[in-house]
């Protein structure tokens, strides 16, 4: 079978193992069924923005053209840094988008994928934002209104807790197991400062535990660039957070 299209990130559904499906065109690939079978990607070096949709020569960010880069809110800076957030004063690069998605409540969360890190998303995010990053455990900390107050208590956790997934860590499997979960919430928990106390979850918060379609992980991770390296093939070996695990 051969599908083409605009490549993009995967839907996931929480399963066992997580479910992935992949759209191109007007198909959407169950990709778990393609774990241990002969894949191929062929990139045509056709890009379109997606945001606009129009055909661009190069990448900004995280699949823009430049006027959207610059422009549209989901590139804002508060994307990637949530106590810059402004929607609960109603401002923002869209006010209207920022209220639609930003004034609305969010989770503060530990999740463990090498290392325990700390992240903020929406509360429709969970759990497609920690399958996203491949963690194999995650818990609720905090509940807020809008997301700046959700970006205030992270940053005061940053202080202690790492906030980016080691991607090529967490696609060799490597788990760090001297950390109990729980324990570490406990511990973040009764450091936070009493302003943010009205928003914490209670300590029996459940844990989420997720496992993913991968036959074999690697013991040395190589990404692939598609600019570089227009055709790639392989046995795919698994699938985890957003990437695709060849067999070499």
């Amino acid at each position: 079978m051969e599908y083409r299209g605009n490549l993009s990130k995967m839907r996931i559904e929480p399963d066992k193992p997580v479910h992935y499906f992949l759209k191109l065109g007007g198909n959407e690939i169950f990709m778990n069924a393609l774990v241990g079978q002969k894949i191929s990607i062929r990139y045509k070096g056709i890009i379109h923005c997606i945001v606009c949709g129009r055909r661009i020569k190069k990448i900004y960010g995280e699949g823009f053209c430049y006027p959207c880069f610059i422009s549209s809110p989901l590139n804002s800076e508060c994307i990637l840094r949530p106590e810059l957030c402004l929607a609960h004063e109603g401002k923002g690069r869209d006010a209207a988008w920022e209220d639609e998605n930003h004034n609305k409540p969010h989770i503060i969360y530990l999740a463990q994928t090498s290392d325990i890190k700390v992240g903020v998303t929406r509360t429709t995010q969970i759990p497609t934002r920690w399958l996203d990053q491949g963690a194999w455990k995650a818990v609720k900390i905090a509940l807020t209104p809008y997301r700046y107050l959700a970006g205030m208590i992270e940053i005061f956790l940053k202080k202690q807790l790492i906030d980016k997934t080691p991607w090529q860590r967490m696609l060799k499997n490597e788990i760090n197991e001297n950390h109990d979960l729980y324990e570490v919430r406990e511990k973040v928990i009764s450091s936070l400062t009493s302003a943010f106390s009205p928003y914490i979850l209670p300590l029996e918060n459940e844990i989420f535990t997720f496992e993913y379609p991968v036959i074999k992980y690697p013991e040395e991770v190589k990404s692939i660039n598609l600019d570089k390296c227009p055709l790639i093939a392989g046995i795919l070996a698994g699938i985890r957070g957003q990437y695709l695990i060849f067999e070499d």
